[in-house]
């Protein structure tokens, strides 16, 4: 059964086409990586996938079913943009999820059940390198340590599709080496299937088993918005890989 599966899947916005008639599947612990010209569609299909954005024609589908028509704990999200809360130290930011889950009127757990949840984030804390700084807070932490926070976010509450918004984007080229490390490192041990979304062509190779390319198969110079985006290539990175390696 397919993780995720999108057939013939348009999006129109009045007169505008961003995405054409697009087709997609992948399978659990797959990592896809989007890359095309910017205003291709790529984020536009991301956020379908999270579930805020809904496609004008076609159907989307998960591990069978029908889509779920907003975020759930199935789908975590990691922007290029921090998601820390300032308040929080590291630790409480990781549990906050947990606890609005368990408890969605308060927001707090209590007794066993706040100790399981501090488990559970030291546990993912450890995965992403963060257990020394537990208890700083955001102001106190690097732009990596940060980006690694918010993937612990996503992570903790175990995701089966994790949705990547070019979450390195913003960071020193030294530092989204170390990322990619930790990322590829995280997924090969807990086997979560990947979207992320891409400028960065080498990165997009590096890290995805599988590259696809958005762009638009038709294009009218007199009306740029006539035609949308689709999956005009889908290319095994891991061959390419090899290829390269030989």
């Amino acid at each position: 059964m397919n993780l995720v599966e999108a057939k013939n899947i348009w999006k129109i916005y009045g007169d505008s086409i961003v995405l054409e008639n697009l087709n997609f599947s992948m399978k659990e612990g797959e990592f896809c990586t989007l890359v095309g010209p910017s205003g291709c569609g790529k984020t536009t299909f991301l956020r379908m996938l999270l579930g805020v954005e809904n496609p004008t024609k076609g159907k989307l589908f998960f591990e069978g079913n029908d889509y779920p028509q907003e975020p759930s704990d199935e789908r975590g999200i990691v922007f290029q943009r921090y998601s820390t809360l300032s308040h929080l130290n590291v630790i409480d930011n990781v549990i906050i999820g947990l606890e609005f889950e368990s408890s969605k009127f308060f927001g707090k757990l209590f007794g066993s059940k706040k100790k399981e949840a501090y488990e559970k984030a030291e546990e993912i804390l450890k995965a992403v390198g963060l257990q020394d700084a537990r208890n700083k807070f955001p102001h106190e932490l690097s732009g990596g340590m940060k980006q690694r926070l918010s993937i612990a976010q996503s992570l903790v509450k175990k995701p089966k599709l994790l949705l990547l918004d070019e979450p390195f984007g913003a960071l020193d080229p030294g530092i989204s080496l170390d990322m990619h490390e930790l990322l590829l490192d995280i997924h090969s041990k807990l086997n979560f299937g990947v979207v992320m979304v891409t400028h960065d062509i080498s990165e997009a190779f590096k890290l995805g088993t599988r590259v696809l390319v958005f762009d638009k198969v038709k294009v009218d110079e007199k009306y740029p918005n006539r035609y949308g985006s689709t999956i005009v290539n889908d290319i095994d990175s891991s061959k390419e890989r090899k290829n390269v390696k030989k």
